[in-house]
Protein backbone atom coordinates (compact mmCIF):
# COMPACT_ATOMS: atom_id res chain seq x y z
CA UNK A 1 0.00 0.00 0.00
CA UNK A 2 3.12 2.32 0.94
CA UNK A 3 4.28 4.67 -2.40
CA UNK A 4 0.85 4.98 -3.97
CA UNK A 5 -2.15 6.91 -3.51
CA UNK A 6 -5.53 5.22 -1.73
CA UNK A 7 -8.26 4.66 -4.05
CA UNK A 8 -11.72 4.87 -3.18
CA UNK A 9 -12.31 1.63 -3.07
CA UNK A 10 -9.44 1.52 -0.80
CA UNK A 11 -10.81 4.32 1.20
CA UNK A 12 -14.38 2.15 1.77
CA UNK A 13 -12.73 -1.14 2.70
CA UNK A 14 -11.34 0.68 5.39
CA UNK A 15 -14.20 2.54 7.10
CA UNK A 16 -16.17 -0.97 6.66
CA UNK A 17 -13.44 -2.36 8.45
CA UNK A 18 -13.30 0.08 11.21
CA UNK A 19 -17.47 -0.07 11.46
CA UNK A 20 -17.42 -3.54 11.76
CA UNK A 21 -15.18 -3.24 14.95
CA UNK A 22 -16.51 -0.25 16.27
CA UNK A 23 -19.89 -1.23 16.65
CA UNK A 24 -19.60 -5.35 17.08
CA UNK A 25 -20.92 -6.16 13.52
CA UNK A 26 -18.94 -10.20 12.48
CA UNK A 27 -15.41 -10.63 13.33
CA UNK A 28 -14.47 -10.83 9.54
CA UNK A 29 -13.33 -7.33 9.07
CA UNK A 30 -10.16 -6.28 6.91
CA UNK A 31 -10.76 -9.83 5.38
CA UNK A 32 -7.41 -10.53 6.16
CA UNK A 33 -5.68 -7.49 5.23
CA UNK A 34 -5.59 -6.03 8.58
CA UNK A 35 -1.77 -4.42 7.94
CA UNK A 36 -2.54 -2.73 4.40
CA UNK A 37 -5.40 -0.90 5.98
CA UNK A 38 -3.38 0.07 8.95
CA UNK A 39 -1.09 1.38 7.36
CA UNK A 40 -2.98 3.11 4.56
CA UNK A 41 -4.37 5.19 7.40
CA UNK A 42 -1.25 6.12 9.23
CA UNK A 43 0.43 6.51 5.91
CA UNK A 44 -0.57 10.59 6.01
CA UNK A 45 1.33 13.33 5.44
CA UNK A 46 1.61 15.28 8.66
CA UNK A 47 2.94 19.11 7.93
CA UNK A 48 2.79 21.26 11.10
CA UNK A 49 -0.25 19.08 12.36
CA UNK A 50 0.83 17.55 15.74
CA UNK A 51 1.19 14.01 16.34
CA UNK A 52 -1.08 12.07 17.43
CA UNK A 53 -0.56 8.11 19.78
CA UNK A 54 -3.18 5.97 20.80
CA UNK A 55 -1.30 4.28 23.79
CA UNK A 56 -3.25 1.48 25.49
CA UNK A 57 -3.35 1.55 29.49
CA UNK A 58 -4.44 -0.90 31.86
CA UNK A 59 -3.86 0.84 34.52
CA UNK A 60 -0.58 -0.55 35.22
CA UNK A 61 2.80 1.43 36.28
CA UNK A 62 4.36 0.40 32.48
CA UNK A 63 1.33 1.99 30.20
CA UNK A 64 1.78 5.14 32.20
CA UNK A 65 5.55 5.37 31.68
CA UNK A 66 5.08 4.84 28.08
CA UNK A 67 2.51 8.03 27.97
CA UNK A 68 4.98 9.62 30.11
CA UNK A 69 8.17 8.97 27.44
CA UNK A 70 5.75 10.02 24.07
CA UNK A 71 4.44 13.07 25.98
CA UNK A 72 8.34 14.31 26.67
CA UNK A 73 8.50 14.38 23.04
CA UNK A 74 5.43 16.76 22.67
CA UNK A 75 3.44 14.30 21.35
CA UNK A 76 -0.20 14.45 22.14
CA UNK A 77 -1.57 11.06 23.87
CA UNK A 78 -4.72 10.05 24.57
CA UNK A 79 -5.47 6.06 26.11
CA UNK A 80 -7.68 3.17 25.05
CA UNK A 81 -8.26 0.39 27.96
CA UNK A 82 -10.81 -2.92 27.64
CA UNK A 83 -13.20 -3.58 29.78
CA UNK A 84 -14.82 -7.10 30.32
CA UNK A 85 -15.70 -8.93 33.20
CA UNK A 86 -12.62 -10.34 33.54
CA UNK A 87 -10.54 -6.96 33.52
CA UNK A 88 -12.15 -3.73 34.58
CA UNK A 89 -10.94 -0.51 33.13
CA UNK A 90 -11.58 1.33 37.06
CA UNK A 91 -7.48 1.40 37.53
CA UNK A 92 -6.63 2.69 33.95
CA UNK A 93 -9.45 5.22 34.17
CA UNK A 94 -7.56 6.56 37.93
CA UNK A 95 -4.02 6.52 35.65
CA UNK A 96 -5.51 8.37 32.64
CA UNK A 97 -6.86 11.03 35.11
CA UNK A 98 -3.73 11.25 36.73
CA UNK A 99 -1.79 11.35 33.67
CA UNK A 100 -4.09 14.25 32.35
CA UNK A 101 -4.85 12.36 29.04
CA UNK A 102 -8.05 11.63 27.28
CA UNK A 103 -9.31 7.92 27.80
CA UNK A 104 -11.32 5.95 25.85
CA UNK A 105 -12.92 2.73 27.46
CA UNK A 106 -14.19 0.42 25.33
CA UNK A 107 -16.23 -3.09 25.95
CA UNK A 108 -14.66 -6.14 24.99
CA UNK A 109 -16.99 -8.73 26.26
CA UNK A 110 -17.71 -9.99 23.11
CA UNK A 111 -14.15 -10.42 21.83
CA UNK A 112 -12.80 -12.42 24.80
CA UNK A 113 -16.04 -15.04 24.71
CA UNK A 114 -15.32 -15.27 21.50
CA UNK A 115 -11.47 -16.20 21.87
CA UNK A 116 -11.83 -18.31 24.57
CA UNK A 117 -14.04 -20.50 22.39
CA UNK A 118 -11.06 -21.76 20.89
CA UNK A 119 -7.93 -19.40 20.76
CA UNK A 120 -5.70 -19.61 18.13
CA UNK A 121 -2.53 -19.77 19.71
CA UNK A 122 -4.19 -21.35 23.10
CA UNK A 123 -4.09 -20.86 26.79
CA UNK A 124 -1.41 -20.11 29.30
CA UNK A 125 -1.14 -21.54 32.77
CA UNK A 126 -4.88 -21.22 33.27
CA UNK A 127 -7.64 -19.96 30.87
CA UNK A 128 -5.53 -16.85 29.71
CA UNK A 129 -5.51 -16.63 26.08
CA UNK A 130 -2.81 -13.83 26.45
CA UNK A 131 -1.41 -13.93 22.42
CA UNK A 132 -4.80 -13.93 21.10
CA UNK A 133 -6.49 -11.44 23.57
CA UNK A 134 -3.27 -8.90 22.58
CA UNK A 135 -3.98 -9.91 18.97
CA UNK A 136 -7.66 -8.51 19.20
CA UNK A 137 -7.09 -5.54 21.37
CA UNK A 138 -4.53 -3.99 19.04
CA UNK A 139 -7.41 -4.45 16.23
CA UNK A 140 -9.52 -3.01 18.34
CA UNK A 141 -7.28 0.14 19.23
CA UNK A 142 -6.07 -0.25 15.52
CA UNK A 143 -9.60 0.44 14.29
CA UNK A 144 -10.15 3.22 16.74
CA UNK A 145 -6.94 5.12 15.67
CA UNK A 146 -7.94 5.25 12.02
CA UNK A 147 -11.62 6.62 12.90
CA UNK A 148 -10.08 8.81 15.29
CA UNK A 149 -6.87 10.03 13.09
CA UNK A 150 -3.90 9.20 15.30
CA UNK A 151 -0.18 8.50 13.66
CA UNK A 152 0.01 5.59 15.39
CA UNK A 153 -0.66 3.15 18.32
CA UNK A 154 1.59 2.89 21.65
CA UNK A 155 1.85 0.21 24.36
CA UNK A 156 4.05 -0.45 27.78
CA UNK A 157 5.27 -3.81 26.97
CA UNK A 158 8.64 -4.91 28.07
CA UNK A 159 10.71 -6.97 26.13
CA UNK A 160 11.63 -10.56 28.06
CA UNK A 161 9.11 -9.03 31.26
CA UNK A 162 6.90 -12.01 30.66
CA UNK A 163 8.59 -15.45 29.11
CA UNK A 164 5.34 -16.88 27.27
CA UNK A 165 3.99 -13.24 25.97
CA UNK A 166 6.69 -10.59 25.55
CA UNK A 167 9.59 -12.38 24.34
CA UNK A 168 10.22 -11.17 20.93
CA UNK A 169 8.41 -13.84 19.03
CA UNK A 170 5.59 -12.89 20.62
CA UNK A 171 5.72 -9.98 20.42
CA UNK A 172 6.14 -9.65 16.68
CA UNK A 173 3.79 -12.53 16.01
CA UNK A 174 1.13 -10.15 18.39
CA UNK A 175 2.16 -7.27 16.05
CA UNK A 176 2.06 -8.79 12.39
CA UNK A 177 -1.18 -10.51 13.58
CA UNK A 178 -2.99 -7.86 14.61
CA UNK A 179 -2.62 -5.69 11.31
CA UNK A 180 -0.76 -3.16 13.54
CA UNK A 181 3.16 -4.05 12.89
CA UNK A 182 3.66 -0.73 10.92
CA UNK A 183 2.25 1.52 13.15
CA UNK A 184 2.68 0.02 16.69
CA UNK A 185 5.48 1.82 19.00
CA UNK A 186 6.60 -0.12 21.89
CA UNK A 187 8.51 3.12 23.71
CA UNK A 188 9.97 0.84 26.89
CA UNK A 189 11.85 -1.39 24.86
CA UNK A 190 11.71 0.51 21.46
CA UNK A 191 15.76 0.44 20.84
CA UNK A 192 15.56 -3.04 21.61
CA UNK A 193 13.23 -3.87 18.81
CA UNK A 194 12.97 -3.10 15.12
CA UNK A 195 12.48 0.32 14.04
CA UNK A 196 8.85 0.76 13.37
CA UNK A 197 7.34 2.83 10.42
CA UNK A 198 6.47 6.21 12.80
CA UNK A 199 10.48 6.50 13.95
CA UNK A 200 11.19 6.41 10.64
CA UNK A 201 9.10 9.08 9.14
CA UNK A 202 10.48 11.11 12.16
CA UNK A 203 7.22 11.12 14.01
CA UNK A 204 8.56 9.59 17.18
CA UNK A 205 12.56 10.19 18.06
CA UNK A 206 14.02 6.97 18.12
CA UNK A 207 16.77 8.01 20.12
CA UNK A 208 14.61 9.18 22.85
CA UNK A 209 12.90 6.16 23.61
CA UNK A 210 14.10 2.98 25.97
CA UNK A 211 15.55 -0.24 25.75
CA UNK A 212 14.40 -1.79 28.63
CA UNK A 213 13.99 -5.84 29.02
CA UNK A 214 13.56 -8.50 31.71
CA UNK A 215 11.57 -8.44 34.77
CA UNK A 216 13.48 -6.15 37.14
CA UNK A 217 11.41 -3.16 38.27
CA UNK A 218 13.85 -1.05 39.31
CA UNK A 219 14.20 0.63 36.23
CA UNK A 220 10.32 1.32 35.90
CA UNK A 221 10.50 3.11 39.99
CA UNK A 222 13.18 5.13 38.69
CA UNK A 223 11.37 6.54 35.63
CA UNK A 224 8.24 6.84 37.99
CA UNK A 225 9.76 9.02 40.24
CA UNK A 226 10.96 11.17 37.57
CA UNK A 227 7.88 11.53 36.34
CA UNK A 228 6.07 11.55 39.72
CA UNK A 229 4.10 9.22 39.32
CA UNK A 230 2.62 8.56 42.63
CA UNK A 231 -0.50 5.76 42.36
CA UNK A 232 -0.21 3.06 40.45
CA UNK A 233 -0.52 -0.88 41.48
CA UNK A 234 1.57 -3.79 41.73
CA UNK A 235 2.46 -5.43 38.72
CA UNK A 236 0.71 -9.13 39.67
CA UNK A 237 -2.53 -10.23 38.53
CA UNK A 238 -5.45 -7.56 36.59
CA UNK A 239 -7.39 -10.69 34.91
CA UNK A 240 -9.29 -12.99 36.28
CA UNK A 241 -8.57 -15.53 33.25
CA UNK A 242 -5.07 -16.29 35.40
CA UNK A 243 -6.77 -16.82 38.80
CA UNK A 244 -6.90 -20.51 38.91
CA UNK A 245 -9.79 -20.52 41.73
CA UNK A 246 -11.69 -18.16 39.35
CA UNK A 247 -10.85 -20.43 36.21
CA UNK A 248 -12.20 -23.64 38.06
CA UNK A 249 -16.11 -21.93 37.58
CA UNK A 250 -15.33 -20.54 34.76
CA UNK A 251 -14.50 -24.44 33.21
CA UNK A 252 -17.17 -25.15 34.59
CA UNK A 253 -19.53 -23.24 33.33
CA UNK A 254 -18.22 -23.16 29.97
CA UNK A 255 -18.77 -27.37 30.67
CA UNK A 256 -22.44 -26.88 31.27
CA UNK A 257 -23.97 -23.54 30.49
CA UNK A 258 -21.78 -22.34 28.24
CA UNK A 259 -20.39 -18.53 27.14
CA UNK A 260 -23.89 -17.86 25.48
CA UNK A 261 -24.46 -14.01 26.75
CA UNK A 262 -23.03 -12.15 29.77
CA UNK A 263 -24.69 -12.59 32.97
CA UNK A 264 -23.56 -16.00 33.70
CA UNK A 265 -20.18 -14.96 33.57
CA UNK A 266 -20.30 -11.35 35.64
CA UNK A 267 -21.98 -13.59 38.18
CA UNK A 268 -18.33 -15.83 38.44
CA UNK A 269 -17.24 -13.31 40.85
CA UNK A 270 -20.18 -13.29 43.31
CA UNK A 271 -20.58 -15.94 46.24
CA UNK A 272 -20.15 -19.84 46.24
CA UNK A 273 -20.78 -21.78 43.42
CA UNK A 274 -22.11 -25.48 44.21
CA UNK A 275 -23.24 -27.96 41.33
CA UNK A 276 -26.20 -29.28 42.06
CA UNK A 277 -26.61 -31.38 38.81
CA UNK A 278 -25.29 -31.15 34.83
CA UNK A 279 -28.06 -28.10 34.55
CA UNK A 280 -28.49 -26.35 38.05
CA UNK A 281 -26.13 -24.19 39.49
CA UNK A 282 -27.05 -22.67 42.94
CA UNK A 283 -24.90 -19.75 43.99
CA UNK A 284 -24.95 -18.49 47.61
CA UNK A 285 -23.81 -15.08 48.89
CA UNK A 286 -20.71 -15.33 51.62
CA UNK A 287 -21.78 -11.88 52.77
CA UNK A 288 -24.59 -8.65 52.65
CA UNK A 289 -22.23 -7.51 49.23
CA UNK A 290 -22.92 -10.86 47.69
CA UNK A 291 -26.30 -11.07 48.99
CA UNK A 292 -27.25 -7.58 47.41
CA UNK A 293 -25.56 -8.43 43.96
CA UNK A 294 -27.51 -11.63 43.80
CA UNK A 295 -30.72 -10.28 44.55
CA UNK A 296 -29.99 -7.63 41.87
CA UNK A 297 -29.01 -9.92 39.03
CA UNK A 298 -32.00 -12.21 39.64
CA UNK A 299 -34.58 -12.14 36.30
CA UNK A 300 -37.41 -13.76 35.87
CA UNK A 301 -36.22 -17.20 35.57
CA UNK A 302 -34.39 -17.45 38.67
CA UNK A 303 -35.86 -18.50 42.45
CA UNK A 304 -34.46 -16.61 44.98
CA UNK A 305 -33.98 -18.57 48.36
CA UNK A 306 -33.53 -16.71 51.77
CA UNK A 307 -33.06 -17.55 55.34
CA UNK A 308 -36.40 -16.67 57.57
CA UNK A 309 -36.06 -15.98 61.56
CA UNK A 310 -31.79 -16.44 61.31
CA UNK A 311 -29.63 -14.30 59.71
CA UNK A 312 -28.11 -16.20 56.68
CA UNK A 313 -27.46 -15.97 52.66
CA UNK A 314 -29.16 -15.06 49.78
CA UNK A 315 -29.47 -18.15 47.11
CA UNK A 316 -29.79 -17.49 43.31
CA UNK A 317 -31.16 -21.03 41.52
CA UNK A 318 -32.42 -21.39 37.77
CA UNK A 319 -36.74 -22.02 38.02
CA UNK A 320 -35.95 -25.00 36.05
CA UNK A 321 -34.92 -26.80 39.50
CA UNK A 322 -36.77 -29.85 40.31
CA UNK A 323 -37.67 -30.00 43.81
CA UNK A 324 -35.39 -32.19 44.98
CA UNK A 325 -32.91 -30.08 43.83
CA UNK A 326 -35.03 -26.67 45.50
CA UNK A 327 -35.13 -28.61 49.28
CA UNK A 328 -31.07 -29.50 48.48
CA UNK A 329 -30.35 -25.59 48.00
CA UNK A 330 -32.63 -24.33 51.01
CA UNK A 331 -30.80 -27.19 53.28
CA UNK A 332 -27.27 -25.39 51.83
CA UNK A 333 -28.06 -21.78 52.31
CA UNK A 334 -30.11 -23.19 55.66
CA UNK A 335 -26.13 -24.62 56.16
CA UNK A 336 -24.44 -21.47 55.46
CA UNK A 337 -26.88 -19.33 58.05
CA UNK A 338 -26.18 -18.65 61.70
CA UNK A 339 -28.68 -21.52 62.56
CA UNK A 340 -27.38 -24.45 64.65
CA UNK A 341 -26.84 -27.23 62.75
CA UNK A 342 -29.71 -29.25 64.85
CA UNK A 343 -32.75 -26.57 64.25
CA UNK A 344 -34.99 -26.72 61.59
CA UNK A 345 -34.98 -23.21 59.42
CA UNK A 346 -37.37 -21.22 57.13
CA UNK A 347 -36.23 -20.94 54.00
CA UNK A 348 -38.39 -18.29 51.85
CA UNK A 349 -38.51 -19.34 48.04
CA UNK A 350 -39.50 -16.65 45.97
CA UNK A 351 -40.23 -16.77 42.06
CA UNK A 352 -42.86 -15.77 39.24
CA UNK A 353 -45.11 -18.74 40.66
CA UNK A 354 -45.11 -17.13 43.64
CA UNK A 355 -43.77 -17.69 47.31
CA UNK A 356 -43.11 -21.02 49.56
CA UNK A 357 -41.64 -21.44 52.44
CA UNK A 358 -39.51 -24.64 53.25
CA UNK A 359 -38.72 -26.20 56.99
CA UNK A 360 -35.05 -27.72 56.10
CA UNK A 361 -32.73 -28.97 58.82
CA UNK A 362 -29.20 -27.51 57.60
CA UNK A 363 -27.18 -30.25 55.35
CA UNK A 364 -23.97 -31.63 56.81
CA UNK A 365 -20.47 -29.42 56.03
CA UNK A 366 -19.03 -32.81 54.24
CA UNK A 367 -22.25 -32.56 51.93
CA UNK A 368 -22.03 -29.07 51.08
CA UNK A 369 -18.56 -28.88 50.46
CA UNK A 370 -19.37 -32.23 47.73
CA UNK A 371 -20.98 -30.11 45.96
CA UNK A 372 -18.67 -26.96 45.69
CA UNK A 373 -17.37 -25.75 42.25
Amino acid sequence: MRGRAASLPDLRACVAGVQGIIYGLPQTWFCGAAPQHFLLCANMETGNERIRALCLLSGGLDGQLAICVLKEQGIEVQAVTFESPFFSGAKAKAAADQLGVTHHLIGFTGDIVQILKGPKHGFGANLNPCIDCHIQMLRRAGALMTELGFHFLATGEVLNQRPMSQNPQALALVARESGCEEVLVRPLSATRLPETEPERRGWVDRGKLLGLEGRMRKPQLELAEKYRLKDFPSPAGGCLLTEPNFCIRLKDLMTHEGLNGTRNIELLRIGRHLRLSPTIKLIVGRNERDNAALEGAAELYDLLLKTEGVPGPTGLLPLTACEAEIELAAAICARYSDSSPEKAVTVRVRSTRGTKRLEVRPCQAEQADSYRI
